[in-house]
């Protein structure tokens, strides 16, 4: 979820305590912090204390390739660092260009990154994820040819970054960020919209930007996702206390339950069969 500053440690710790006694998979925040700059490697390596079933690493395929002259980048031995710091399953690389852009910082150079992620995909199990703007086909299409093995798609709906952003820049007094994170508020495709595009490439696809329930999980899988991430409420809850996280995880858990069954699914495939009615937005997009 987070890591690299010195309250996250908490965080994670009663996150990945209460993703192991309730059964549900975990991610940690950008390693970049530790793995490149050896910042509070704490943070990240307390998830590996816990049984969490299915753990993801996270780095940014901005730091894959040079952004300044010396810049150092992520090469395979990082990327193992990584994934050894928390003892994780899959590496998840994230894209998030458009937070990127906002960012007075922001690293922008973008040349490349398909090449070193196709790269890493032939050592590394590897999972790529957007960032609040969603996965087009087209980009999910040209990372499964180089052998990416799942998507996150982090579509519109949930926390946007471009509007994170603009925050930092107000604050930071950086104009043309702050407006391009005004302009570019809502921009990218909604989470239903790209789960449903992915589907068919025939690889794992979670539906993450805007889940907050555990019937919006149900909604997800009977859309073909094959799990659903949620953040912002889970966040809130290890901010307080592993007992508060536990209760969140059990929650969304028996809300899942409950959709499967007054829909009369059984089991998640069933529920990955059941009839779905798409109204609103989503309908207008699929109808394109």
């Amino acid at each position: 979820m987070t890591g690299g500053f010195p309250d996250a440690a908490k965080i994670n710790e009663n996150l990945a305590r209460a993703a192991a006694e309730v059964g549900v998979a975990m991610g940690v925040g950008s390693e970049r912090a530790a793995v490149l700059k050896g910042q509070y490697p704490e943070s990240y390596a307390c998830v590996a204390r816990h049984p969490v079933p299915l753990k993801f690493a996270n780095i940014g395929a901005p730091q894959l390739i040079p952004q300044g002259p010396g810049d150092r980048v992520l090469a395979a031995e990082d990327v193992r660092a990584a994934m050894e710091l928390i003892g994780a399953d899959v590496l998840a690389v994230h894209l998030n260009f458009l937070q990127e852009m906002v960012q007075p910082e922001g690293d922008r150079r973008a040349k490349g990154c398909l090449a070193r992620i196709g790269e890493l995909a032939r050592t590394f199990p590897v999972l790529v994820k957007e960032t609040g703007a969603g996965l087009s086909r087209e980009v999910a299409e040209s990372l499964r040819e180089r052998g990416v093995r799942a998507f996150d798609v982090s579509g519109t709906g949930g926390t946007s970054f471009a509007a994170v952003e603009h925050y930092r820049a107000v604050d930071q007094g950086a104009e043309r960020e702050a407006r391009v994170g005004k302009t570019f508020w809502d921009w990218g495709i909604p989470s239903p919209v790209s789960v449903v595009e992915l589907v068919p490439l025939g690889v794992p696809v979670i539906a993450s930007g805007g889940i907050r329930t555990g019937l919006d999980v149900a909604r997800a899988i009977a859309l073909g996702a094959s799990a659903a991430g949620t953040a912002g409420g889970v966040l809130r809850a290890a901010s307080t206390g592993y007992a508060e996280t536990k209760a969140e995880l059990e929650t969304l858990v028996h809300e899942l339950r409950v959709a499967m069954f007054l829909t009369g699914s059984p089991t998640v495939a069933a529920l990955r069969s059941a009839a779905t009615v798409v109204i609103g937005e989503t309908r207008a997009w699929l109808r394109r």
